[in-house]
């Protein structure tokens, strides 16, 4: 008996010995760089990215309720459909179309392969082709999301179907493959955006801010110092979708390393992100109560977004301390944006245009100012780079929003004369969850009823005239034009 155990005892000691031996051997192999990719080490990646992935997806419920909390009741189920069918949308532009553009080889301007998911490599960027490909869709979903924002309370549904593909298929790969493909031409310049700061939220805000200068200001909405505002139906809404937006960036932000190995990297912009999302909120929030001498809640929810808006870009190269200036500034310039806007009588009902677009622009500009890479990224004005990092960051800026600006200008055009961009007058009035869409979202609460969509003429299920008290709403949900 004791012989057997004695054996037993040998036995698991050898085995130990083998497994450690083992691990050893393996760690070695992944911190010597073999051109063989580690099993463990992929596996590990693979599931960073696509969990990075999902919380990046997840914004989507976000911009959904942050949105909703910011608009009328009666427009609620329309902002809550145009944010849900963008998602669809997005995922069939994109596969289709925009991952080829963006990250297949070509030229320096746009990519020429990869259409349809055609033809991919195992790999890309040291994860599976797929991997890469389902977090990038992630990316441009929350790109083409951010415009419907200011474009809130006055477009047509439709139009928002066109301007999402085009957007998710064309305008941000291409400005993807300028940035985030080796062979593009800011890359080349020595642009740094880390996860998207002018990629994916400067370029929202500038088609967002295009389309509010073709829409025109909501019918109501009134300018100048004695002005009063169009408050949203629910800020506890409002405050869900920012929570959920902030859960999201630390996905957004730390996926961005597609290492799941970096842990150092990605702690460091986990806390980055984090920070910056606070001092964005304190200061914009301090801001407001200074104006109005009360606290208000919308400051706070966007200024937590400008300030996260702001780190995207530089948050792998900044410390901690760093991070908490850039999110604060990020919360001012948001706040300076919402008063520019107002003064130009730009009508942005949830605010999308200051938080990404002017947030975005600092977050660009601060890589130039504050980052400080030692594996051969941008150094900084305050690290000894002296003022070539700012000025190709600024550069950088100036030829995406240029861009975009003229590309959306075209885009927009052509929906206004053809299918048409804005509801007629009476839809505003009557509210677009009726007129879009047949419904009402809170038939409770409001002073509304649902309208069922009316068969075309000659249907076999096409009913009698409605009654005298139903026939204006029947008219308005059948009517269309820019009016």
């Amino acid at each position: 008996m004791s012989i057997r155990r004695s054996h037993r005892r040998r036995l698991a000691i050898a085995g130990l010995v083998l497994l450690v031996l083992g691990v050893f051997q393996a760690g070695s192999a992944f911190a010597q760089g073999d051109s063989a990719p580690d099993p463990y080490a992929l596996a590990i990646n693979t599931v960073w990215v696509l969990f990075a992935g999902s919380l990046v997806f997840f914004m989507q419920a976000g911009f959904g309720f942050l949105e909703a909390g910011f608009v009328r009741a009666r427009n609620v189920g329309n902002i809550l459909m145009e944010n849900f069918i963008d998602t669809a949308i997005t995922g069939i532009s994109y596969w289709a179309i925009g991952f080829g553009l963006m990250f297949g080889a070509g030229s320096a301007f746009v990519g020429a392969e990869f259409f349809l998911l055609l033809d991919i490599p195992d790999t890309y960027a040291g994860i599976p082709t797929l991997a890469f490909f389902f977090f990038q869709f992630a990316f441009s979903a929350a790109a083409s999301t951010i415009a419907s924002g200011a474009l809130a309370e006055r477009t047509r549904f439709k139009a928002d179907l066109v301007y999402s593909a085009i957007v998710s298929g064309l305008i941000y790969p291409i400005v993807g493959h300028w940035i985030w493909q080796s062979e593009g031409f800011l890359a080349q310049m020595g642009f740094w955006d880390f996860a998207g700061s002018t990629v994916v939220h400067s370029l929202g805000a500038y088609v967002g801010l295009m389309g509010t200068l073709f829409l025109g200001a909501r019918r109501g909405k009134s300018f100048g110092k004695n002005a009063q505002g169009i408050p949203g139906h629910s800020m506890t809404v409002a405050a869900l979708g920012t929570f959920i937006l902030w859960l999201g960036w630390f996905g957004f932000n730390p996926g961005s390393t597609l290492s799941g190995m970096a842990a150092s990297d990605i702690s460091l912009i986990m806390v980055n992100t984090n920070l910056a999302a606070c001092a964005g909120a304190f200061v914009a929030l301090a801001l407001g109560w200074w104006q109005s001498g009360v606290p208000q809640l919308p400051w706070a929810f966007n200024g937590t977004l400008a300030g996260l808006v702001a780190i995207t870009a530089p948050c792998a190269w900044v410390t901690p301390w760093e991070s908490i200036i850039i999110g604060a500034i990020g919360g001012a310039v948001m706040y300076v944006g919402v008063y520019l806007l107002e003064r130009f009588k730009v009508d942005d009902p949830v605010g999308a245009v200051p938080v990404h677009g002017f947030g975005g622009v600092w977050g660009t500009l601060a890589v130039g100012i504050f980052a400080n890479s030692s594996t051969g990224g941008p150094v900084g004005l305050l690290h000894g780079g002296g003022l070539d990092q700012l000025g190709t960051q600024a550069v950088g800026v100036i030829v995406v929003a240029a861009f975009v600006l003229s590309s959306a200008a075209i885009m927009f055009a052509v929906i206004r004369a053809t299918i048409g961009l804005r509801v007629p007058a009476q839809a505003e009035v009557l509210g677009l969850d009726i007129f879009e869409h047949g419904l009402v979202t809170y038939p409770e609460f409001t002073n509304a009823f649902s309208v069922p969509a009316e068969p075309k003429p000659g249907s076999p299920h096409a009913r009698p005239r409605a009654t005298s008290a139903q026939s204006p709403v029947a008219d308005f949900v059948g009517a269309g034009g820019d009016k």
